[in-house]
């Protein structure tokens, strides 16, 4: 039986990783130098690109049109604080976290959600990038390559982020969509773990990349197999798992946090998790469209 249930897993990481790259749309910049075809960036958004978790903050930003309650908030950040601290990932947690986020957006219009995301992230989002992770992807902007967000988070959240950084585009969770309505049916599952990976070879059959020559960021052990799948992985703002296991690799380590925000930081991120992003946007949502 956990054979067969990680054989599915591994299924659903495949599907969803397809799923996120055939939905990333591309971003040229006005002024671009001369093209590096061949290599590309991949950065992991929370606690890498930003402080905190991108979907905390776009659900803080509901609360704030009272479209979200405190106590929500407060209970869907501490489940989160006792999924990252027991590390449980087991098949049952993950199903429930696709049902309820499902069950909720279901109906709704993709447009609408989209119009909430640009909104909020210029009020809660925008002042949180770490201007170290941005001045390392701007490296790889300025030698011609592209760089592309890989989250967890709704895609329709994580192009947003991208554009606003003036990166090439995002992989992110798929959540199925006709006619601009959301079916309550995700994609494959939710882009974390493995189908990041998946995300990103998917991205290179498509656009011609070498692996190889491509660079990859991340904060999370969670990210290992990302990290692994590139010639040039990166550890940034690491938790320690990920630290070690960068020591033990010999890949670099790249720390923006003071001593002080290190600490204020654990939080947020684990309000994310890989699989309450779609549960946060899936209760705001149902309670602003009532």
């Amino acid at each position: 039986m956990k054979g067969l249930i990680r054989r599915r897993d591994g299924e659903r990481a495949e599907l969803a990783g397809k799923a996120a790259a055939a939905a990333a749309e591309m971003t040229e910049p006005v002024e671009a130098p001369e093209p590096d075809l061949t290599a590309a960036a991949f950065f992991d958004v929370d606690n890498t690109i930003m402080r905190g978790a991108s979907i905390y903050h776009f659900a803080r930003g509901l609360a704030s049109r009272d479209l979200f309650t405190t106590r929500d908030l407060a209970r869907f950040a501490w489940g989160q604080v006792v999924f990252r601290a027991s590390g449980s990932e087991n098949a049952d947690h993950m199903q429930a976290a696709r049902e309820a986020a499902l069950s909720f957006v279901a109906g709704h219009k993709v447009a609408h959600l989209v119009e909430l995301c640009e909104e909020i992230y210029d009020e809660t989002m925008a002042d949180r990038v770490w201007q170290g992770t941005r001045n390392l992807a701007q490296r790889h902007l300025d030698v011609g390559q592209r760089v592309w967000l890989v989250t967890a988070t709704p895609v329709e959240l994580a192009r947003i982020i991208a554009r606003r950084l003036g990166l090439t585009g995002a992989l992110g969770t798929v959540a199925e969509h006709v006619d601009g309505v959301y079916t309550g049916r995700l994609v494959g599952d939710m882009l974390h773990g493995p189908a990041k990976a998946e995300a990103i070879r998917a991205l290179a059959e498509r656009e011609g990349l070498d692996l190889r020559r491509c660079s990859a960021y991340s904060d999370s052990a969670n990210d290992v197999p990302m990290l692994a799948a590139v010639g040039h992985p990166h550890a940034v703002n690491p938790d320690p798992d990920l630290r070690e296991h960068a020591k033990d690799m010999g890949w670099p380590v790249h720390d923006f946090r003071t001593g002080r925000s290190a600490s204020k930081i654990a939080v947020p991120a684990a309000s994310l998790g890989a699989l309450a992003g779609g549960l946060a946007v899936g209760i705001a949502m149902r309670r602003h469209l009532r």
